[in-house]
């Protein structure tokens, strides 16, 4: 028998935009947990510190990001998502690492 998946409530989001009209939704908000998880200090010995710079990038990525609209085409699951921005150009990551930074010192600034 297959499980039900709970119902959550919906998250408050924000909308950003870009020079090119791509739109970046990102939650308001995250977990006690989440904000642990992702301030948690990494063996400095199992990576170079570019690679865990890296990784809590995408972490923030992952855990942010709802639905990304590029070219008028919206995505929302997250493979899709975690994949578009993997392939995106250096200016269009610049540009998603920004806007996070930015959303993340007004919106979560324990993150920052």
């Amino acid at each position: 028998m297959p499980r039900r998946r709970r119902e959550r409530e919906p998250v408050e989001t924000v909308d950003y935009s870009d020079p090119d009209g791509n739109v970046l939704t990102l939650r308001q908000s995250l977990s006690d947990k989440t904000i642990r998880k992702i301030n948690k200090p990494h063996r400095k010995d199992a990576a170079s510190t570019e690679d865990v710079w890296a990784r809590r990038q995408e972490m923030l990525f992952e855990r942010l990001v709802v639905r990304w609209e590029v070219a008028g085409l919206p995505l929302d699951d997250q493979k899709m998502l975690i994949g578009r921005y993997r392939m995106a150009d250096t200016d269009e990551q610049r540009w998603v690492r920004e806007t996070i930074d930015s959303h993340v010192e007004r919106h979560i600034p324990e993150l920052a």
